[in-house]
C-alpha cells in the first residue's frame, strides 16, 4: 500500500459515521395524560411526552402541554436554552423579571441560566410545544 492508501483508508475509517436509528413515530392521544402543571401545581394541563417515547439515544425533549384555563407553569431556573412555541391561545412569559405576551405562531426562545415561566390568559386554553436538549 502506498502513503496516500494508508492515508484515505485512515481516514475513512476515522470518519465512517455510524448508522443512525430509524426514525421514531409518536402519536401525540398515545402519551396524553391530564396533570397539574410543572413546577408549582398551577392549575391543570394536558401534557404530551413525545420525546419520552422515543427509543434512546435522543438529545432533545420535545413536548406538547395544554394549560387550561388559569393555569400556569411556575417560574422555574433553566439549565438549558429552551422554547416555547404558542399553538394557540394566549399567555404571558416570564424570563428574569421581564414579562411578554404570547398569541399564536409567537415563539420565546429562553436563556440557560433564567429563571421562567408563562402562564394561560384569556378565555381558551393555552396550547404549547417545549423543547429543550436532554441533559447530558
Amino acid at each position: 500500500m502506498t502513503i496516500l492508501s494508508l492515508f484515505l483508508a485512515a481516514t475513512a475509517a476515522t470518519t465512517a459515521t455510524p448508522a443512525a436509528p430509524p426514525m421514531a413515530v409518536i402519536d401525540e392521544q398515545d402519551v396524553a395524560r391530564e396533570e397539574p402543571t410543572p413546577h408549582g401545581k398551577i392549575g391543570m394541563s394536558t401534557a404530551y411526552r413525545i420525546s419520552d417515547a422515543v427509543p434512546q439515544p435522543r438529545r432533545m425533549e420535545f413536548r406538547k402541554r395544554i394549560l387550561h384555563v388559569g393555569s400556569a407553569i411556575g417560574l422555574h431556573p433553566i439549565a438549558h436554552d429552551e422554547v416555547y412555541y404558542v399553538l394557540s391561545g394566549t399567555g404571558e412569559v416570564s424570563s428574569d423579571g421581564q414579562t411578554r405576551a404570547l398569541t399564536p405562531g409567537m415563539a420565546a426562545y429562553l436563556y440557560d441560566g433564567a429563571v421562567v415561566g408563562i402562564k394561560q390568559t384569556g378565555t381558551e386554553p393555552l396550547a404549547l410545544i417545549i423543547s429543550y436538549p436532554v441533559k447530558e
